[in-house]
């Protein structure tokens, strides 16, 4: 067979898919060759077998102790990728991935101590870790904390509770919102929840997996408490809904040749100004980690939130990652 794009050399074909939740599915996929893959990690999967359209996904599953290689994939009401996975794809299909990339991995930042912090379908790199960190490194003290929105929401409550029976080393606390649930604490994640579940959070590696905004919070609260820079190690979610808001203003972006104009709202990022105006652009994990969303930037005014794949060279030649460039004025691609 022929890979669809150079970037998704690997067919797998799906054996089985179960619900987690109401809007979460587990593809359960067979690798007839070894692949070879860390906890934590995540692989773009070809969509619809398409060269162009790419999207990253967390490999759920845990090298050495899953039967399959398996991506559990949050549908998204406007996602065209998981969409196609959830809805459309069957067992006996074929997809096609990359090799797995990223670098939010236990086995990239060992420790003895960890605090796990994940939100919604932020928990998928977190399962992954902790069923491989509690039987290859069973010495491992790890504190996690879930957000969901309700009990009914939780991806993998059965494994979790197995695991934590079978594993004492390994605690996990579920936090809601708004919530009366049984097993469930109300309110939000703050610096004095954090040092209770963690008191020693400064001498744990914390990794955390979630949202933009769950994101932006969790980093603030853990420099709040004086966690190093060093220890701190994020994955962050991003989706369509949590685009920053247009706001009643608006700047011109002018690409190439031949010279083409586009108004776009101030604040929006780069990759969501060229996907409105339906411009090529290569996007998969959308969260400044891949790199295949690089674009050249002549001239103009804009912020990034990473750079994570660039060279100094290639940020000083004015190099960015378009799904993590905010413009903020006028703006020149290449």
């Amino acid at each position: 067979m022929t890979p669809p794009s150079p970037l998704c050399p690997n067919p797998m074909q799906v054996h089985s898919i179960q619900q987690e939740t109401a809007d979460v599915w587990t593809l359960n996929l067979i690798n007839p060759d070894v692949y070879l893959y860390q906890p934590g990690q995540f692989a773009l999967v070809s969509i619809r077998n398409s060269e162009d359209t790419l999207r990253a996904y967390t490999l759920s599953s845990s090298p050495g102790l899953s039967r399959f290689i398996s991506l559990s994939i949050r549908r998204l009401p406007e996602g065209s990728g998981s969409n196609w996975l959830t809805q459309e794809v069957k067992p006996g299909d074929v997809l096609w991935l990359s090799d797995a990339q990223g670098d939010f991995s236990c086995v990239q930042h060992p420790s003895d101590r960890y605090l796990m912090l994940a939100a919604g379908c932020g928990v998928t790199p977190i399962m992954s870790m902790c069923r491989w960190l509690v039987t290859n490194r069973p010495q491992c003290d790890i504190r996690v904390i879930y957000n969901v929105r309700t009990l009914a929401d939780v991806i993998f409550a059965d494994e979790w509770q197995d695991l934590c029976t079978a594993h004492p080393q390994l605690q996990l606390t579920l936090i809601a919102k708004q919530s009366t649930q049984s097993g469930l604490l109300n309110g939000r994640i703050s610096a004095p929840f954090l040092q209770q579940v963690a008191p020693d959070i400064t001498e744990r590696v914390v990794m955390a997996c979630g949202s933009e905004l769950y994101m932006q919070q969790i980093e603030q609260l853990c420099a709040q408490l004086g966690v190093p820079a060093s220890r701190f190690h994020k994955e962050q979610f991003h989706t369509s809904a949590e685009q920053s808001d247009a706001s009643n203003e608006s700047l011109t972006l002018r690409i190439g040749q031949p010279l083409r104009e586009f108004r776009v709202p101030v604040g929006s990022t780069l990759l969501a100004a060229l996907e409105a105006h339906k411009l090529p652009v290569l996007a998969a994990c959308r969260a400044g980690v891949c790199g295949s969303c690089k674009t050249l930037i002549v001239a103009g005014h804009y912020t990034t939130s990473s750079t994570m794949t660039l060279t100094p060279a290639e940020i000083e030649q004015g190099y960015v990652l378009a799904c993590s460039c905010q413009l903020q004025g006028d703006a020149t691609l290449a």
